[in-house]
């Protein structure tokens, strides 16, 4: 009668502690499986914008007004990711415009960046939130060099 009461007791231990550790385990899996798929959007939203830059600078190259300028409505850009608020943000290496970062405002770690041309140099808007209102890509180029900016619009 010992026996059949032991195999009773372990298995009700196995099935209790299951309960209680495997949605931990299966959270931290979900978890990390939604950071990806957040990163790999952003990856497809700092590429989207990063290509919006690239194309205005081979225009603003392929005209011969010096004083060419260019805004651009990003209308593929997303309010939310994952019904999160994500930032776009223009990396500067001296003076230059290096790449696209996008990242979560609320999780920063979550990023992903894209990189641009080599010659194009930091406008006067560097960084806009997703959800505010419409964002531009502005372009516009002088004697002394093609500039992007990013900027809210109405």
């Amino acid at each position: 009668m010992a026996a059949p009461a032991m195999s009773h007791i372990i298995c009700s231990l196995a099935l209790v502690t299951l309960i209680f550790v495997l949605p931990i385990v299966y959270g931290s899996v979900i978890s990390n499986i939604e950071a990806d798929m957040i990163e790999r959007e952003l990856g497809e939203i700092a590429d989207y914008v990063s290509n919006t830059f690239e194309n205005s600078y081979f225009l603003a190259n392929s005209t011969e007004n010096l004083n060419f300028n260019l805004k651009k409505e990003l209308l593929y850009l997303p309010a939310t990711v994952e019904n999160h608020v994500y930032v776009l943000n223009i990396t500067e290496n001296s003076g230059s415009a290096s790449r696209i970062s996008a990242y979560l405002k609320n999780k920063p770690q979550i990023d992903s960046e894209a990189w641009l041309a080599r010659g194009l140099l930091v406008g006067e808007g560097t960084s806009v939130e997703s959800g505010q209102s419409a964002v531009f890509a502005g372009c516009h180029r002088n004697e002394t060099g093609v500039y992007v900016r990013l900027s809210y619009g109405s």
